[in-house]
């Protein structure tokens, strides 16, 4: 079969209509793109375009949106009464439904059977392995994954994942497409457990409960000093151009004297199945490592956005990084 281009395609399918499908889908359609959309829930189906019409409120107030482009995005979406309905014109489908290996690949047989053979097909789970994943597709080379982040129409970063056995040129070409739509993708070559965003944050969130239990510092302690200190700079600078900017041999002297005294348990942390165990499992109850009000949550997910959004506009969006880029490089010549 002759590899799919960019132009190839044209239309969108997303299975899971839910936390991050209903944002996908958005993010497709926004750029132009026809989306086809289904849930096995009718419920979540049937409120999917009313929270993408909500997810504009913050783009307009901060001029990044007109209102006229809710309908214009609107339009471009289809929901879809049956997952065999959805295979009918995609030539790209991304499934985004709960992480479980066995839901996925009951999508995956569905798709398999329904869907054109041409279609790439990609998964946005966040720690599954693609390659098992794959098991059971009849063409292999055509699955990889894109692991969006969490909100999807506002977050830049996706990472393109190559299974064993992902088609080089299908898998470039849904990079392509994802630097299109105006995502900034990153290519991880090996299809290893948490990909990269993933391995970096629990690694460090496994420290951050680790100093908690501890009891070296509470909780809003230690997410203060990663809001108000290294991670300001997280959106300018990644870990290792700090550790060049540092210097390397800085950077391994503390290593060697630091690294001994860091987390390092393979199981998940006491503290943190201790709360579990009381019921204090985050948001959903109210209370975790924090208690959590309606509104509380409301104003830190209106703050987190309008944030994100500004950074990822004046910052980190793909225009803004070519145009620094280009000037850097200037400079140099």
């Amino acid at each position: 079969m002759t590899p799919m281009e960019l132009q190839d395609i044209r239309h969108i399918g997303v299975v899971g209509a839910g936390l991050m499908g209903h944002g996908i889908a958005q993010v497709f359609a926004s750029a132009g793109y026809q989306v086809s959309l289904y849930d096995v829930d009718p419920a979540t189906l049937g409120s999917a375009k009313d929270r993408i019409a909500a997810n504009f409120n913050v783009l307009i107030r901060l001029n990044l949106s007109k209102p006229e482009d809710i309908d214009l995005c609107l339009e471009r979406i289809t929901p879809c009464p049956s997952l065999k309905a959805l295979c009918d014109g995609p030539q790209y489908i991304i499934e985004a439904v709960r992480e479980d290996i066995v839901a996925k690949r009951e999508v995956y047989m569905e798709l398999d059977r329904s869907a054109s053979p041409e279609a790439i097909f990609s998964s946005n789970t966040s720690a599954i392995s693609i390659t098992e994943i794959s098991g059971i597709l009849n063409h292999k080379g055509r699955f990889l994954g894109t692991h969006f982040w969490n909100p999807p129409h506002v977050l830049p970063c996706v990472e393109v994942i190559k299974g064993a056995y992902t088609d080089d040129k299908d898998f470039e070409t849904i990079y392509a497409l994802m630097e299109k739509v105006g995502k900034v993708p990153v290519r991880v070559l090996k299809d290893v457990p948490g990909f990269l965003g993933n391995r970096l944050q629990h690694a460090m969130w496994r420290e951050a409960i680790s100093l908690c239990e501890k009891g070296i510092a509470g909780a809003e302690d230690i997410d203060k000093v990663v809001k108000y200190g290294f991670g300001m700079r997280m959106p300018f600078i990644g870990p290792l151009e700090t550790a060049d900017l540092a210097g390397l041999q800085l950077t391994y002297d503390i290593h060697a004297y630091l690294l001994p005294h860091l987390e390092a348990s393979p199981e998940p942390s006491p503290h943190l199945a201790g709360l579990i165990a009381k019921g204090a499992i985050g948001v959903r109850a109210g209370r975790g490592f924090y208690e959590w009000t309606p509104e509380r949550i409301d104003r830190i997910i209106a703050q987190r956005d309008t944030v994100l959004l500004k950074i990822m506009h004046e910052i980190v969006s793909p225009a803004a990084v070519r145009e620094r880029e280009a000037s850097a490089e200037s400079k140099d010549t």
